[in-house]
């Protein structure tokens, strides 16, 4: 019996379902009529997404800063010990003759904004308390000299021009945000070694 099945089939001629004619360009003017016709405009999406990005990379410039100055500030107080005075000079007196990262190209604007961003981030995120006051004003030190560097690589690259230098910035810029990193790592552990003292003093 299965060979009669077989060969009825080859027998019988198959048959594909056809479309009637003009079925495709109905159906594509229907679409169009229902949703409009789009056609994807290449041109335009690099450029959005560049402005996505800058106003993303302001944003968050913005809110770090916002979070870092309502954290260094006590009743009109600064609650580090004396680490912000040397960013301050090293930029009112190098924004004459600083060229920026960002003045170089666009992906470089984007990288170091991305960075900086983050490194602001960071800061914002710090939690200020007599326990690790101590410790945050060391690594806050370390991050000014870090920044006076910075600075000192931007007057080079206005200078004196070089990749070398670039890579100096962004060196730079990495350690901060390692820096940054092994500081919040350090308060995690003082805040441990706090959380255990009180357990043991209440058991």
């Amino acid at each position: 019996m299965a060979q009669d099945i077989r060969e009825l089939m080859k027998q019988k001629p198959s048959r594909e379902p056809s479309l009637p004619a003009g079925h495709e360009a109905r159906f594509e003017a229907r679409l169009g009529a229902a949703f409009g016709s789009e056609k994807p405009t290449t041109g335009k999406k690099p450029i959005f997404l560049w402005m996505k990005v800058a106003a993303i990379a302001i944003v968050m410039i913005a809110l770090g800063t916002f979070g870092y100055n309502s954290l260094t500030k006590e009743n009109g107080t600064n609650n580090f010990v004396e680490a912000e005075s040397p960013i301050k000079d090293t930029e009112t007196k190098a924004n004459e003759k600083l060229l920026r990262l960002a003045d170089i190209s666009p992906e470089l604007k984007k990288a170091e904004g991305l960075l900086l961003a983050g490194i602001n981030m960071q800061i914002a995120s710090l939690e200020i308390t007599p326990d690790n006051k101590d410790v945050i004003d060391g690594y806050m030190e370390q991050l000014s000299i870090l920044d006076e560097e910075y600075a000192s690589l931007g007057e080079e690259l206005a200078n004196n021009p070089s990749e070398e230098i670039i890579n100096a910035m962004f060196d730079n810029l990495k350690m901060r945000m390692s820096l940054l990193m092994k500081l919040k790592n350090k308060l995690k552990e003082l805040k441990n070694q706090t959380d255990e003292q009180i357990n043991s003093i209440e058991v």
